[in-house]
């Protein structure tokens, strides 16, 4: 048998034929089943609380307009379950109160249909509550089945891929997507009650810059010029800073990153950063807890979330502890004694991590953290002062030139923060560029380029200024208990599938 055929003779495909063959029982019927309007003036979720004290047994008088989903069919069509955005509702259809016409449309809906009802407000005996039906209207034929109901969608490769459906099925899945919207409305509404303006920068760069990561290539036909996926918008924010456009800025931005996929990583991410004059890192470190934690007490009612199996109190103030500090408490290393990169491989090499790799001491420095202190960071923690080798957009820091001020903020073992007293000084960036573009030509692909154009922006004179950004998609991972960045982001980006 071919595939062909296997395909035409499986159980979806003969649904399939059977709703298209009610396609055209309808259209002989004069009706049509993909029609543009419907006077929808209710919803489940609301006639559901109004009428919550209703007695079982009790009708009103009262009459309203429903559509949705339909979830499920019982006897025939006399009972309905209908789902729409805000929740379910059953609908009581019987002949006594539809035409004949009506019943006769009633008779060639499926589970899937989207439907129109209008009828009156009553309790069932049993205690449901219902629109009694009086009139119907098929706003939209599915032609394919739903999965079966109680197994429901649980391929998660097909939940993924086929999002639409994962919604229809699963309240959870559809909740997650609406307090992901919610926590950037109050993301958003944090800031500006805080005197941040919100901005615009491009997406599209005519070179990649503002963070350590290999980008996205595209080419504009019309300019004959490659241009580059916006990795982090923080180069041009920082131009806006220059400008004077506000002494407090945001940009809550999509972002694209040519590297690896894991339950942390999506190439294409949601991020927001920040920037505010006059202050410094320090300031930074109370926006981040103050916002992070405002948003979980709106959003969820508490500051202390529960993420697999860890209870995670948000409540400021967050611990803070040095890079170096925490490296020398776990490992007995204390990198401030070490001058050479090749003592701090061999310094990592016995606290049992390889960083043969490593081309600087900043970046051995951050091996060994990563593989010996991170993952235990489970409650919120502020690791700040990281290298200057590492760092090569943020200020050297007043008490040690071989770090920096910055911090990266760590929840559950991951970065959900990273922040700086931001570089200012367009000598000593140019120097940093200029190292970083050494280590591009040693192979490092995620190594930044020079930016003249950012460099003469600095060179107009710039004030001291604290940036922050956020990893929107983490940040509801923590706050939705999600065990994968695809459970928060509604169309992941996934491998091609062969048909």
């Amino acid at each position: 048998m071919t595939q062909q055929t296997q395909e035409s003779t499986s159980p979806g495909a003969q649904i399939r034929q059977t709703r298209i063959q009610k396609l055209a029982d309808l259209a002989d019927k004069g009706v049509n089943p993909y029609p543009y309007v419907f006077d929808k003036n209710a919803n489940a979720a609301d006639l559901q609380e109004k009428y919550k004290d209703l007695p079982a047994g009790e009708e009103t008088e009262d009459f309203y307009s429903v559509a949705g989903r339909v979830m499920a069919i019982r006897n025939t069509g006399m009972f309905i379950d209908l789902m729409d955005a805000s929740g379910k509702i059953q609908v009581f259809s019987h002949k006594e109160n539809l035409s004949e016409d009506q019943m006769k449309i009633l008779k060639l809906l499926d589970i899937g249909d989207i439907v129109g009802f209008y009828g009156s407000i009553r309790r069932t005996p049993r205690g449901e509550l219902s629109i009694k039906s009086t009139k119907l209207k098929l706003l939209s034929k599915s032609l394919l089945p739903l999965p079966e109901k109680f197994h429901g969608l649980t391929d998660v490769e097909t939940r993924y891929r086929q999002r639409y459906v994962d919604m229809i099925i699963n309240e959870d899945v559809r909740k997650t997507f609406r307090t992901r919207s919610l926590i950037i409305q109050k993301i958003r509404e944090y800031l500006t009650s805080q005197g941040f303006l919100e901005v615009e920068t491009p997406m599209l760069h005519p070179q990649a810059g503002g963070a350590n990561a290999r980008p996205f290539v595209t080419h504009h036909n019309t300019l004959d010029m490659d241009m580059f996926l916006r990795i982090a918008p923080e180069l041009y924010l920082k131009r806006l800073m220059v400008g004077g456009v506000s002494e407090k800025i945001f940009e809550i931005n999509r972002s694209f990153r040519n590297e690896g996929i894991d339950t942390r990583h999506n190439p294409e991410f949601t991020m927001m950063e920040l920037y505010q004059a006059y202050v410094d890192y320090n300031e930074m470190m109370a926006l981040t807890e103050n916002m992070v934690s405002s948003i979980a007490q709106e959003v969820l009612g508490t500051m202390k979330i529960q993420y697999g199996e860890h209870e995670i109190d948000l409540t400021p103030p967050w611990d803070r502890k040095t890079m170096l500090g925490s490296v020398k408490e776990a490992t007995g290393i204390d990198f401030n004694t070490v001058f050479t990169v090749e003592d701090a491989k061999a310094k990592a090499k016995a606290a049992g991590v390889n960083a043969d790799d490593c081309d600087n001491w900043g970046q051995v420095v951050e091996r060994v953290f990563e593989e010996k202190i991170e993952p235990s960071l489970i409650q919120p923690v502020h690791i700040i002062d990281y290298p200057r080798d590492i760092s090569p957009l943020a200020k050297v820091h007043r008490d040690n030139d071989r770090l920096t001020e910055r911090f990266e903020t760590r929840i559950n073992g991951w970065e959900v923060a990273n922040a700086f007293s931001e570089l200012t000084d367009p000598i000593d960036q140019r120097m940093r560029f200029e190292a970083q573009m050494q280590a591009k030509a040693a192979g490092d692909e995620e190594a930044m380029p020079i930016d003249e154009d950012y460099i003469c922006a600095l060179e107009h004179g710039v004030p001291p200024m604290g940036g922050l950004g956020i990893g929107i998609d983490r940040l509801i991972m923590l706050l939705t208990n999600s065990p994968s960045i695809r459970d928060v982001i509604a169309f992941p980006t996934l491998k091609k599938k062969d048909n």
